[in-house]
Protein backbone atom coordinates (compact mmCIF):
# COMPACT_ATOMS: atom_id res chain seq x y z
CA UNK A 1 0.00 0.00 0.00
CA UNK A 2 1.06 3.24 -0.68
CA UNK A 3 2.33 6.12 1.58
CA UNK A 4 1.36 9.50 1.07
CA UNK A 5 4.16 11.87 1.76
CA UNK A 6 3.46 15.97 1.33
CA UNK A 7 6.37 18.31 0.86
CA UNK A 8 5.53 21.87 1.30
CA UNK A 9 7.46 25.20 -0.35
CA UNK A 10 8.17 28.50 0.79
CA UNK A 11 4.79 29.75 -0.56
CA UNK A 12 0.99 28.87 0.74
CA UNK A 13 2.06 29.21 4.68
CA UNK A 14 5.83 28.20 4.17
CA UNK A 15 4.71 24.93 6.51
CA UNK A 16 2.81 21.79 6.24
CA UNK A 17 -0.56 23.51 6.58
CA UNK A 18 -0.69 24.06 2.74
CA UNK A 19 -1.72 20.61 2.92
CA UNK A 20 -4.43 20.39 5.30
CA UNK A 21 -6.90 19.05 2.45
CA UNK A 22 -4.69 16.06 1.76
CA UNK A 23 -4.20 15.38 5.27
CA UNK A 24 -7.67 15.39 5.76
CA UNK A 25 -8.58 13.30 2.97
CA UNK A 26 -5.82 10.56 2.56
CA UNK A 27 -6.05 8.63 5.86
CA UNK A 28 -2.35 7.63 7.07
CA UNK A 29 -0.75 10.59 5.06
CA UNK A 30 1.79 12.59 6.57
CA UNK A 31 3.78 16.35 5.80
CA UNK A 32 6.45 17.28 7.54
CA UNK A 33 7.36 20.60 8.12
CA UNK A 34 10.43 21.43 7.02
CA UNK A 35 13.56 22.01 9.27
CA UNK A 36 14.30 26.30 9.11
CA UNK A 37 9.75 26.43 8.88
CA UNK A 38 8.24 27.68 12.31
CA UNK A 39 11.57 25.77 13.87
CA UNK A 40 14.81 24.90 13.57
CA UNK A 41 18.09 25.10 11.12
CA UNK A 42 17.51 25.03 7.70
CA UNK A 43 19.29 22.99 5.25
CA UNK A 44 22.19 24.30 2.70
CA UNK A 45 20.39 22.68 0.12
CA UNK A 46 18.18 19.67 -1.54
CA UNK A 47 20.46 16.84 -0.69
CA UNK A 48 20.55 18.22 2.53
CA UNK A 49 16.35 18.49 2.79
CA UNK A 50 16.39 15.11 1.15
CA UNK A 51 18.37 13.35 4.27
CA UNK A 52 16.47 15.57 6.93
CA UNK A 53 13.20 13.71 5.17
CA UNK A 54 14.35 10.49 5.30
CA UNK A 55 15.88 10.33 8.41
CA UNK A 56 12.10 11.72 9.32
CA UNK A 57 10.00 9.26 7.73
CA UNK A 58 12.14 6.04 8.70
CA UNK A 59 12.18 7.17 12.69
CA UNK A 60 8.45 6.64 12.12
CA UNK A 61 8.95 3.48 10.09
CA UNK A 62 7.97 4.52 6.75
CA UNK A 63 10.54 3.29 4.41
CA UNK A 64 8.66 1.66 1.53
CA UNK A 65 6.15 2.31 -1.12
CA UNK A 66 6.46 6.31 -0.79
CA UNK A 67 5.07 8.26 -2.74
CA UNK A 68 6.37 12.17 -2.48
CA UNK A 69 3.73 14.66 -3.24
CA UNK A 70 5.29 18.75 -3.36
CA UNK A 71 5.44 21.58 -4.91
CA UNK A 72 8.65 24.42 -5.45
CA UNK A 73 10.93 23.52 -3.05
CA UNK A 74 9.08 20.36 -2.14
CA UNK A 75 9.28 19.09 -5.48
CA UNK A 76 12.89 19.44 -5.80
CA UNK A 77 13.00 17.51 -2.33
CA UNK A 78 10.91 14.88 -4.15
CA UNK A 79 12.93 14.71 -7.24
CA UNK A 80 16.26 14.14 -5.12
CA UNK A 81 14.86 11.44 -3.00
CA UNK A 82 13.33 9.53 -6.20
CA UNK A 83 16.79 9.38 -7.60
CA UNK A 84 18.78 8.95 -4.66
CA UNK A 85 16.85 6.11 -3.16
CA UNK A 86 14.51 4.49 -5.79
CA UNK A 87 14.12 1.64 -3.93
CA UNK A 88 12.25 3.06 -1.49
CA UNK A 89 9.86 5.62 -3.61
CA UNK A 90 7.14 3.88 -5.89
CA UNK A 91 6.27 7.48 -7.56
CA UNK A 92 6.36 11.47 -7.86
CA UNK A 93 3.79 13.84 -8.18
CA UNK A 94 5.66 17.64 -8.79
CA UNK A 95 4.38 20.77 -9.66
CA UNK A 96 6.33 24.26 -10.31
CA UNK A 97 9.50 22.75 -10.35
CA UNK A 98 12.64 22.82 -12.75
CA UNK A 99 15.36 20.36 -12.55
CA UNK A 100 17.90 23.46 -13.57
CA UNK A 101 18.26 26.79 -11.91
CA UNK A 102 15.60 28.90 -12.56
CA UNK A 103 14.86 32.24 -13.99
CA UNK A 104 13.25 34.49 -11.63
CA UNK A 105 12.40 38.34 -11.99
CA UNK A 106 14.64 41.12 -11.34
CA UNK A 107 14.12 42.21 -7.51
CA UNK A 108 12.73 38.63 -6.54
CA UNK A 109 15.65 38.29 -3.56
CA UNK A 110 15.83 42.43 -2.66
CA UNK A 111 12.39 41.91 -2.06
CA UNK A 112 12.66 39.48 0.69
CA UNK A 113 15.60 41.27 2.21
CA UNK A 114 13.77 44.56 2.49
CA UNK A 115 10.85 43.18 4.11
CA UNK A 116 13.04 41.96 6.70
CA UNK A 117 14.36 45.32 7.28
CA UNK A 118 11.82 47.75 6.56
CA UNK A 119 8.10 47.41 7.98
CA UNK A 120 6.77 48.80 4.67
CA UNK A 121 8.76 46.56 2.24
CA UNK A 122 7.38 43.91 5.00
CA UNK A 123 3.72 44.79 4.50
CA UNK A 124 4.36 45.12 0.85
CA UNK A 125 5.93 41.26 1.39
CA UNK A 126 2.87 39.63 2.72
CA UNK A 127 0.40 41.67 0.40
CA UNK A 128 2.79 39.61 -2.33
CA UNK A 129 2.25 36.33 -0.90
CA UNK A 130 -1.75 36.93 -0.18
CA UNK A 131 -1.98 37.88 -4.03
CA UNK A 132 0.29 34.22 -4.89
CA UNK A 133 -2.85 32.28 -2.58
CA UNK A 134 -5.53 34.38 -4.35
CA UNK A 135 -7.29 31.51 -5.51
CA UNK A 136 -6.99 29.72 -2.23
CA UNK A 137 -9.77 29.68 0.13
CA UNK A 138 -9.96 32.73 2.51
CA UNK A 139 -10.17 31.32 5.67
CA UNK A 140 -6.84 28.93 5.38
CA UNK A 141 -5.75 31.69 3.00
CA UNK A 142 -5.02 34.06 5.66
CA UNK A 143 -3.72 31.58 8.38
CA UNK A 144 -1.56 30.39 5.71
CA UNK A 145 -0.45 34.52 5.83
CA UNK A 146 0.07 34.32 9.63
CA UNK A 147 2.31 31.11 9.29
CA UNK A 148 4.21 33.61 5.97
CA UNK A 149 4.73 35.71 9.28
CA UNK A 150 6.31 33.80 11.54
CA UNK A 151 8.41 31.91 9.10
CA UNK A 152 9.39 35.16 7.64
CA UNK A 153 10.75 36.88 4.64
CA UNK A 154 14.38 35.76 5.10
CA UNK A 155 13.77 32.02 5.17
CA UNK A 156 11.56 32.44 2.18
CA UNK A 157 14.68 34.30 0.53
CA UNK A 158 17.16 31.41 1.32
CA UNK A 159 14.26 28.87 0.00
CA UNK A 160 14.58 30.66 -3.32
CA UNK A 161 17.96 30.52 -3.49
CA UNK A 162 18.04 26.46 -2.48
CA UNK A 163 15.34 25.87 -5.30
CA UNK A 164 17.64 28.16 -8.03
CA UNK A 165 20.95 25.77 -7.36
CA UNK A 166 19.11 22.78 -7.66
CA UNK A 167 19.79 21.03 -10.88
CA UNK A 168 19.54 17.17 -11.88
CA UNK A 169 19.28 17.70 -15.65
CA UNK A 170 22.36 15.13 -15.64
CA UNK A 171 20.32 12.30 -14.28
CA UNK A 172 16.41 12.89 -14.83
CA UNK A 173 16.51 10.91 -17.49
CA UNK A 174 17.80 7.76 -15.37
CA UNK A 175 14.57 8.27 -13.24
CA UNK A 176 12.80 5.67 -12.18
CA UNK A 177 9.68 6.47 -9.68
CA UNK A 178 6.72 7.06 -11.98
CA UNK A 179 6.03 10.55 -12.06
CA UNK A 180 3.07 12.83 -12.57
CA UNK A 181 3.54 16.74 -13.29
CA UNK A 182 1.02 18.90 -12.76
CA UNK A 183 1.25 22.91 -13.56
CA UNK A 184 -1.57 25.19 -12.75
CA UNK A 185 -2.29 27.69 -15.73
CA UNK A 186 -3.44 30.89 -13.78
CA UNK A 187 0.01 30.98 -11.61
CA UNK A 188 0.17 35.10 -11.20
CA UNK A 189 3.90 34.41 -11.67
CA UNK A 190 3.66 33.00 -14.72
CA UNK A 191 6.90 30.95 -14.59
CA UNK A 192 8.11 28.91 -17.72
CA UNK A 193 7.01 25.71 -18.81
CA UNK A 194 9.70 23.81 -16.82
CA UNK A 195 7.50 20.48 -16.16
CA UNK A 196 7.53 20.04 -19.89
CA UNK A 197 11.52 19.60 -19.99
CA UNK A 198 10.78 17.05 -17.17
CA UNK A 199 8.12 15.72 -19.08
CA UNK A 200 10.10 15.35 -22.37
CA UNK A 201 13.33 13.65 -20.29
CA UNK A 202 11.63 11.19 -18.59
CA UNK A 203 10.04 8.20 -20.76
CA UNK A 204 6.22 7.22 -19.36
CA UNK A 205 5.51 10.33 -17.43
CA UNK A 206 2.47 12.33 -17.08
CA UNK A 207 1.77 15.64 -17.47
CA UNK A 208 -1.19 17.58 -16.51
CA UNK A 209 -2.14 21.39 -16.99
CA UNK A 210 -4.54 22.57 -14.93
CA UNK A 211 -6.75 25.51 -15.99
CA UNK A 212 -7.98 26.56 -12.44
CA UNK A 213 -5.04 26.27 -10.41
CA UNK A 214 -2.44 28.99 -10.22
CA UNK A 215 0.73 28.20 -7.64
CA UNK A 216 -0.54 25.53 -5.14
CA UNK A 217 -2.89 23.27 -6.59
CA UNK A 218 -3.27 21.23 -4.03
CA UNK A 219 -4.61 24.49 -1.76
CA UNK A 220 -6.26 25.83 -4.35
CA UNK A 221 -7.88 22.94 -6.21
CA UNK A 222 -7.68 20.20 -3.47
CA UNK A 223 -11.02 17.71 -4.75
CA UNK A 224 -9.32 17.75 -8.25
CA UNK A 225 -5.49 17.19 -7.16
CA UNK A 226 -7.23 14.76 -4.31
CA UNK A 227 -8.75 13.07 -7.47
CA UNK A 228 -5.78 13.21 -10.17
CA UNK A 229 -3.60 11.47 -6.81
CA UNK A 230 -6.04 8.67 -6.25
CA UNK A 231 -6.09 7.73 -10.11
CA UNK A 232 -2.01 8.03 -10.06
CA UNK A 233 -1.45 5.66 -6.69
CA UNK A 234 -3.97 2.83 -7.80
CA UNK A 235 -2.05 3.33 -11.47
CA UNK A 236 1.70 2.67 -9.98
Amino acid sequence: MAQLVFLHGPGAGACADAYEYQLKHFKGSVAPTLPGHLGGTRCADIKGYTEWVRGWLWAQGLNKDLVLVGYTLGASIALQYGLDYPEEVKGLVIMTVAIRPKTRPAGTYDMRVRAAADPKAYEEWLAFNRHAMFLVEPGLRERLLERHRQVGPLSQLEDLKTIDAFDVRDRIAGLKPKLLLLRGLKDPGKPPEYEKEIHEAVPGSKYIKLDDAGHFPPTEIPAKVNKLIEEFVAGI
